[in-house]
């Protein structure tokens, strides 16, 4: 088979990675051709009639195998092996060697065809070819190819039967991803080393610095990926629910970490009070906030999710802040005034209250209930809205996820001690978004609901 030409030489066992090993050598075809001026025209022809060489990463145009010819600058054009037919030892079955195609361009004398041996080497084939060739039969069910990229740290969760492979798997990532610098693989689930979500690893390729910058949502992030949660899978869950938010509004972020949907909500224009429980995720979130000038919307805490749920919503009754929106003045305008177009002021009750915690956030949802005692709602306006509660959970998951969606609202409702039940925001209702699958029977969730007046004011022991 024509395919089996390109695959990557058998190593089967191989457990060091040895690039040397990796070199064939495909015999084909090539059309010389006599004059440069000629290369389009030719080209063009022989990929129409399908005789050019197509394949994955290579390039049909090369110089002339002849070092003298190659010296003064005469190309070829590789053929595909497909189109060079055999020809028979019997002179009287014998076959055409070439297409039409070619023997046309042959006989006007523009072109003739020339043996060429293609040498591929290491860096020609992919992770994938690589792996392929070095694996047993019985290990290539499922090659280990996914990870989590985070700025040059690739994060790999590697089944049992591959341990005995990790260095050369991470070698080979490092070589076949320009971006990676450094490969780790998680030997503990999310948490268990720590409330904050950290998880211990070892580094199997690279340095060991975990000291990443990345970039979401136009937003520059710097961090110690060992210290503090991320997960660059939830991009465009941040970006969701972001996109839901008002400019002017005001968010609370109870477990912001180092900020993905805080910092950017920011550039937006939305007041936010971000906290998080790591010292660590909160150094870094002060650095974000300054990194990407958004300190005049976002606030850094560093306390306990559960008391600060009641805490700030008393504090942002009574805070008082504005910013005012200032026209740009160009620079070939020296002397005009800036022009304040508008000015936005903080309001005194939050729109919305994100929890981003799946394992636990659920059994923070008791701090809602009296968060708006009858002593805090004489400082609030009347007849304010109740906010928007987004919490993130897990589940066990199906093709519809209703069933998922029952099991959530009976949680939220036996945390609130009020009945909840699955269906729209604006019926009173709690929307379920699917966030992403985390395991093969587990998926993430958001339950999405607005806070009931019942629980906001119900009156509570202090």
């Amino acid at each position: 088979m024509a395919d089996d030409m390109f695959r990557a030489p058998l190593q089967v066992g191989m457990r060091t990675l040895e690039r040397s090993k990796f070199q064939r050598i495909v015999p084909l075809k090539a059309a010389r051709i006599f004059d440069n001026k000629n290369i389009f025209k030719i080209r063009t022809a022989l990929e129409k009639s399908k005789d050019a060489l197509q394949q994955e990463r290579l390039g049909s145009v090369y110089a002339d195998p002849d070092p003298e010819l190659a010296s003064a600058g005469k190309k070829c054009i590789l053929l595909q092996p497909a189109g060079i037919k055999d020809q028979s030892a019997n002179e009287t079955n014998a076959q055409p060697t070439h297409s039409q195609t070619i023997n046309e361009l042959v006989k006007e004398g523009l072109i003739s065809i020339i043996p060429f041996e293609l040498r591929l080497q290491y860096p020609y084939w992919t992770y994938h070819d690589i792996m392929s060739s070095v694996l047993p039969e019985d290990d290539q069910g499922e090659i280990p190819s996914g990870f989590s990229q985070v700025g040059h740290v690739a994060h790999l969760n590697l089944r049992d039967e591959y341990l005995k492979y990790k260095y050369l798997i991470a070698e080979i990532l490092v070589d076949k991803n320009p971006g990676v610098q450094t490969v780790i693989n998680k030997i503990d689930d999310v948490g268990e080393e720590s409330e904050f979500r950290t998880f211990k690893y070892e580094v199997l390729a690279g340095p060991d610095d975990l000291n990443v910058t990345i970039s979401e949502e136009n937003c520059i992030f710097k961090f110690d990926y060992s210290k503090v949660y991320w997960n660059s899978r939830l991009n465009t869950e941040h970006r969701r629910l972001v996109a839901t938010f008002n400019e002017g509004e005001a968010v609370c972020d109870v477990m912001a970490g180092i900020g993905p949907f805080a910092v950017p909500a920011g550039k937006k224009k939305i007041f936010v009070w971000a906290n998080d429980l790591n010292p660590d995720s909160f150094i870094s979130l002060q650095d974000a906030i300054k990194r990407n000038k958004v300190d005049e919307y976002v606030r850094p805490f560093n306390e306990d999710g559960r008391t600060y749920i009641r805490t700030s919503s008393a504090e942002l009754a009574t805070s008082s802040r504005e910013v005012q929106i200032i026209k740009r003045v160009s620079r070939k305008e020296p002397g005009v005034k800036p022009e304040v177009l508008k000015t936005l002021t903080e309001p005194k009750t939050f729109h919305h209250f994100v929890l981003n915690l799946p394992a636990t956030a659920l059994t923070f949802l008791p701090s809602f209930i009296g968060l708006y005692p009858a002593s805090l709602r004489k400082q609030l306006p009347e007849n304010f809205e109740m906010p928007l509660i987004h919490v993130y959970c897990f589940s066990t998951k199906s093709d519809d996820n209703v069933e998922e969606g029952f099991k959530i609202c009976k949680e939220i409702s036996e945390h609130l001690s009020y009945e909840m039940k699955p269906g729209r925001i604006e019926d009173g209702d709690v929307q379920i978004y699917d966030v992403r699958d985390v395991a093969p029977k587990k998926r993430m969730f958001c339950a999405s609901f607005r806070l009931p007046r019942e629980v906001a004011f119900r009156e509570v022991e202090v």
